[in-house]
């Protein structure tokens, strides 16, 4: 079953109801009855595996093969037989990794794909997937979409997927619900039933379906004479300060216009763009302003303070949760315009207008950790837009968007692109590539 809807129609939430993972008191008010083999799903916890939205709420222990091996152990599984069910599990998934390889070390994809096989390696009568390839590059997303098919087939298990993007999955089920955001059903049927007779509706109610891309023009590409707002020389990247994960690169962002960094899962695209951010010094070499005004010590940005990278150089994070600081996301978008001290009818038109062009009006009050995975990354990226920085440095900004929200974001990129600022945005996501690669920067992977 593939299950759609709006962003924050209820989707994840549902699919932990399915897992067992509701019915406490901080969880809200509940009606109705939910089942899994005819008892409460909290009794069936071994039935179900769910592999979550968040690549990093999937990992338990410290060792690759440890935190596969984990569900196994806990429903009983007879230890001979764990070690053959961690090696097929992680080659089903394509994750080609030591098994003592530190977890931590891993990146958002390949996190990702730890969970899928710590699920598979189960052997669940249920797998409950909530947007598996969000995080994925396309070799990745066509090895997790193969392999989870090979499972479902071999097991015989029940699959339901969260999943905007809808091309990847859809010749695989048999039947297509779609939640709509006010409550109930918008379509229940095969896939066939509800992209035919329900396309109109479900367009308008912000889903993705198959063979319907966003239509919006594309960025022209960058010439080589556009002067550079940043650039690097001999640089070498290192997430640990230890161990580079790419070395002698050099390259530029060109000033007023977008570039794409894309390449494998786990080549340094995250920690190269932290880096351009000044978020990471760098291992070697050097990164440093061009048209972005020099701080006070100097025109590298690894040596600049937050305040002077508030207005020169924003970074959205590849998880939103870790740059949220208030508890409101009207309050959220007002942290940055309040520390460069902003006047508050200044800080007000911005947020109204972020909030506005983001969707995300409606949520105003509530509590950022409470949003859906689609409304925290809009949020994440509204933050830093909020102090219009010169250079946008973005990690995944597309990804867990309903249609609407997947528009929002290109768009307000663009728009940032047309009043003059640099757009640095790493991404799978082939359509972002399209409409925003004015100038694409490709990451080989590292030969091992």
């Amino acid at each position: 079953m593939l299950l759609l809807g709006a962003s924050g129609a209820g989707k994840s939430t549902l699919l932990a109801g399915m897992a067992g993972l509701l019915g406490g008191d901080e969880d809200g008010e509940a009606s109705g009855r939910m089942t899994i083999d005819g008892a409460d799903p909290s009794t069936q916890r071994g039935r179900v595996g769910l592999v979550l939205q968040d690549p990093d709420a999937g990992v338990v222990l410290s060792r690759v093969g440890d935190d596969v091996a984990f569900g196994c152990e806990n429903l009983g599984v007879p230890p001979e037989r764990i070690p053959v069910r961690v090696r097929a599990a992680l080659d089903a998934v394509g994750l080609d990794v030591p098994l003592d390889r530190e977890t931590a070390r891993l990146s958002g994809g390949q996190k990702q794909r730890l969970a899928i096989a710590g699920a598979l390696a189960m052997d669940a009568g249920l797998l409950l997937l909530d947007e598996p390839t969000a995080n994925l590059d396309p070799v990745g997303v066509r090895e997790v979409r193969a392999a989870v098919g090979r499972a479902v087939e071999a097991t015989g298990a029940t699959l339901v997927v969260i999943e905007h993007r809808t091309d990847v999955w859809v010749d695989l089920m048999t039947r297509v619900v779609v939640l709509d955001a006010e409550g109930g059903l918008l379509a229940d049927g095969t896939p066939a039933e509800v992209f035919t007779r329900h396309a109109a509706t479900l367009l308008a109610a912000g889903v993705w379906l198959p063979g319907h891309p966003v239509d919006l023009p594309a960025l022209p590409a960058v010439t080589a004479d556009v002067p550079a707002a940043l650039r690097a020389r001999g640089l070498a990247v290192s997430r640990d300060g230890r161990t580079p994960v790419r070395e002698g690169l050099d390259l530029e962002v060109a000033a007023g216009a977008a570039s794409v960094i894309t390449g494998p899962n786990g080549v340094g695209k995250s920690t190269l763009a932290l880096t351009v951010a000044g978020l990471l010094p760098e291992f070697a070499g050097t990164v440093e302003a061009g048209t972005v005004p020099a701080g006070r010590r100097g025109a590298r940005p690894s040596r600049w303070s937050s305040r002077e990278l508030l207005t020169r150089i924003g970074t959205v994070f590849q998880d939103p949760e870790h740059q949220f600081l208030a508890s409101t996301v009207r309050a959220e978008l007002e942290v940055g315009p309040r520390a460069l001290r902003r006047p508050p009818r200044e800080i007000d038109a911005v947020v109204d207008r972020l909030l506005d062009e983001l969707g995300l009006t409606a949520l105003a009050r509530a509590n950022p950790f409470t949003l859906s995975g689609g409304q925290k990354r809009r949020l994440s990226v509204a933050t830093v837009l909020a102090t219009s920085p010169e250079v946008v440095v973005l990690d995944e900004p597309t990804f867990g968007q309903d249609r609407r929200g997947w528009a929002g974001i290109v768009s307000l990129l663009q728009a940032q692109v047309a009043d003059g600022r640099a757009v640095v945005a790493v991404t799978h996501d082939e359509d972002a590539v399209r409409l925003l690669g004015g100038r694409h920067i490709e990451l080989a992977a590292v030969a091992s």
